[in-house]
């Protein structure tokens, strides 16, 4: 990977005596579009934070693009586009009053003409004298894009961009995030949709303040090296919580109709399923673990930094 957009070290922030992230190694190349899942509370907005100069990291080194991450953080800054888990524009200020007012912060030098296409670009011309606090969830994201992309930033920063909006809106937004890579904008978006994670061309797994998995959706499943039974029929879903305790079992989950149960270790989770696996109307077969199989499992290994850990849901 030559000239990495995101190229950090050994990153570290503590709050108190609590390490939110600890020691996460993190490189994204130019144009990329790189999903960042992991539970609520595992260090994700903090860790992007960081990436875009808001905060400053206790420990670890390394540059955004190409800009030292602590010395340089107002620099970064200025070239990064960041949008927040929430809505952080003004309800009472309409589209086009946003946006200009956006303008003003980075004091744009043609700020009319940037808010003019940054308004075509997303669509939002018909709607620009439209109050904000008046947008449905997929409006008020497409507004919080366009204000993200209005001073031509090199690099996005996505924090659950698509919680809460309907999955046409997911769509195309992530349309939109595909052409902007295909320009060679950077984007790592933070996400907790398994679709949406298979549309990312790389994958960074972070749990509890650590990194966990690394690489592509196929070399993340691969190296994850799960064992996974699935069992469909009548009363596969009483099958759930007793399958939860037996040993040698990482997971359970029900997709559907179908129920899967994971473990690391083939023999052991053989053993944990043959008492269920001879009743009648239901099926039993190998099957092949997804992303969800491997976050789950990954969440069940890993130490919360919170204190003691309780039973994975």
């Amino acid at each position: 990977m030559s000239d990495p957009a995101i190229d950090v070290r050994g990153l570290t922030k503590r709050y108190g005596t609590r390490t939110v992230v600890d020691h996460v190694d993190l490189r994204v190349g130019t144009g990329r579009i790189c999903g960042f899942l992991g539970p609520n509370g595992s260090g994700k907005t903090t860790t992007i934070r960081m990436l875009c100069g808001l905060l400053t990291p206790d420990a670890g080194e390394g540059t955004c693009l190409g800009l030292d991450l602590v010395r340089q953080a107002a620099d970064i800054r200025r070239q990064v586009g960041y949008m927040t888990q929430k809505f952080g524009l003004y309800d009472d200020l309409s589209i086009r009053q946003n946006l200009d007012f956006v303008g003003r912060l980075f004091e744009l030098p043609r700020r009319r003409e940037a808010v003019d296409a940054s308004l075509e670009r997303l669509g939002l011309t018909a709607r620009q004298d439209q109050l904000a606090g008046s947008l449905s969830g997929g409006w008020k994201q497409r507004l919080a894009l366009a204000a993200c992309l209005l001073h031509e930033p090199r690099l996005l920063l996505l924090d659950e961009p698509t919680a809460g909006v309907d999955p046409k809106a997911r769509r195309d937004f992530w349309d939109e995030i595909h052409r902007l890579a295909a320009g060679g904008i950077t984007v790592l978006v933070s996400t907790h949709y398994m679709d949406e994670a298979e549309r990312c061309h790389e994958l960074a797994y972070i749990a509890y303040g650590k990194a966990l998995a690394r690489g592509t959706a196929d070399e993340i499943i691969r190296d994850a090296r799960l064992s996974v039974w699935s069992v469909a029929g009548e009363g596969a879903a009483a099958l759930v919580e007793p399958l939860k305790q037996a040993p040698g079992v990482l997971s359970v989950a029900a997709f559907g109709n179908t129920v899967h149960v994971t473990g690391q270790d083939e023999a052991t989770l053989d053993a944990a399923v043959a008492p269920y696996r001879d009743r009648s109307g239901q099926r039993w077969e190998r099957a092949s673990a997804n992303l969800e199989d491997v976050f789950v499992s990954l969440i069940a290994r890993a130490d919360d930094n919170f204190g003691p850990r309780a039973a994975p849901p």
